[in-house]
């Protein structure tokens, strides 16, 4: 399945944010693996300071249960000072319908 979702940095954030993720922690990474999640990809449209997120996944159900991990969380916690986020500091995200594919 595939997944597109949007989210927001705050101005003068995408340096940061770039760099934290070349610097993605092995658990993050072994987290998102063991949830369904691979080929994930984000953009940024440096103009309007919005992220486009590409993934693929396994199963909706088994993913979504990846944002109660601790290292989930944890993560948030890392970047809530570079995007906008929920109470939680989960990331401000919204889904986006796939309007077209082609393999």
């Amino acid at each position: 399945m595939r997944k597109g979702f949007k989210m927001k940095l705050y101005p003068g954030m995408a340096q940061e944010y770039e760099r934290r993720h070349n610097l993605l922690w092995d658990e993050m990474k072994d987290m998102i693996h063991a949830y369904g999640g691979s080929n994930y990809s984000i953009f940024l449209d440096p103009q309007t300071n919005v992220l486009f997120g590409y993934l693929e996944i396994e199963d909706e159900e088994l993913w979504n249960r990846s944002a109660d991990t601790e290292i989930c969380r944890k993560w948030w916690d890392y970047m809530a000072d570079i995007m906008e986020t929920n109470p939680d500091n989960s990331p401000v995200s919204e889904d986006l319908a796939m309007v077209f594919h082609l393999d």
